[in-house]
């Protein structure tokens, strides 16, 4: 993982709060990219459409959505329930509260787990862009599963943990939306064709792939059984990519022994930003799924890995 030399973006760093989780922040330049500018702006017209009866115009995403009265009418608007919560707030701790009851009511109606939420009070009060936008487009993508997002928006961030020594810096991929459906069919992997038609022929992919994974992984001494449960971590395929690649990953910048969830989304976050800066990983995968152990989508990492290296396993 790189580490942030430049002053411009150690000054980013320290004006943020650092205590308790890794925060993720925008590149400098960030403002730059054409595809975050064409989702930023498709985004608030999206908003105005929705609101336009009730004259709301939106012009900032990160100064007109953190308090919390603009993401009330549009929860409303686009089928979220009647919500009871003052209109109007204007003290910092009314907003978060009023906040919190509408995340709350955005995590029932998207069904989805704390571990999932890429936003929390938090940071879309403290207009951080990022959750605003993972916010926003997963309220799109289930309530206007029609809507014609920008596809495959991913920018370079810069990611902050605190540490018991202070803080370890580094960069990675914020993926925000994948390729189209009608792309995404047309770019299909073997893997995809295997599970659709030959089912039966799993058994025999997952054993090659173990096969390959232990060869590269004897001179640590690590042995891999199981698939499923073994790379839900990160550890094993941090040290494989290592190992098949020819590099040492430091020790330092990911955890050996990871207990919470967190830790395990950070190790396969890394391993997945390794893969795609390698060129291994063409379209992005979500950590989430590895870390839930989703075969099909460890099975596609590990064999994006053994397709780039399975002369190795001739030649060795």
């Amino acid at each position: 993982m790189d580490q942030l030399a430049q002053s411009g973006d150690s000054q980013m760093i320290f004006n943020i709060e650092t205590q308790g989780e890794a925060r993720k922040l925008l590149l400098p330049n960030a403002d730059n990219d054409p595809k975050l500018q064409e989702l930023k702006t498709f985004l608030i017209d999206w908003i105005n459409d929705e609101l336009k009866q009730e004259h709301i115009i939106v012009q900032s995403l990160e100064e007109d959505l953190f308090d919390g009265l603009i993401l009330h009418h549009l929860l409303e608007k686009i089928g979220g329930p009647k919500l009871e919560v003052e209109e109007i707030t204007m003290s910092t701790a009314n907003q978060k509260k009023k906040l919190g009851v509408i995340l709350d009511e955005v995590s029932r109606c998207l069904q989805m787990e704390e571990t999932q939420l890429k936003w929390n009070v938090a940071l879309i009060h403290s207009k951080n862009l990022l959750a605003t936008i993972h916010l926003l487009i997963a309220l799109a993508q289930h309530f206007r599963p029609n809507l014609p997002l920008p596809a495959d928006v991913s920018i370079e961030v810069i990611v902050v943990e605190p540490t018991k020594s202070g803080m370890k810096t580094g960069k990675a991929i914020e993926c925000f939306t994948g390729p189209r459906e009608e792309d995404a069919a047309a770019k299909k992997d073997a893997l995809d064709q295997l599970f659709k038609m030959n089912p039966e022929r799993i058994h025999d992919v997952k054993q090659a792939i173990v096969n390959f994974v232990n060869k590269q992984l004897v001179n640590l001494s690590l042995t891999v059984i199981d698939l499923d449960s073994q790379f839900a971590d990160g550890v094993i395929l941090l040290l494989l990519i290592g190992q098949v690649e020819g590099y040492f990953i430091p020790l330092s910048t990911f955890f050996l022994c990871p207990g919470a969830v967190e830790d395990k989304l950070h190790n396969v976050n890394l391993a997945l930003d390794l893969l795609m800066e390698g060129g291994i990983l063409i379209n992005p995968v979500d950590p989430v799924e590895i870390v839930n152990r989703d075969l099909k989508t460890t099975l596609r990492v590990l064999y994006s890995l053994f397709l780039k290296h399975k002369n190795m396993l001739k030649s060795s």
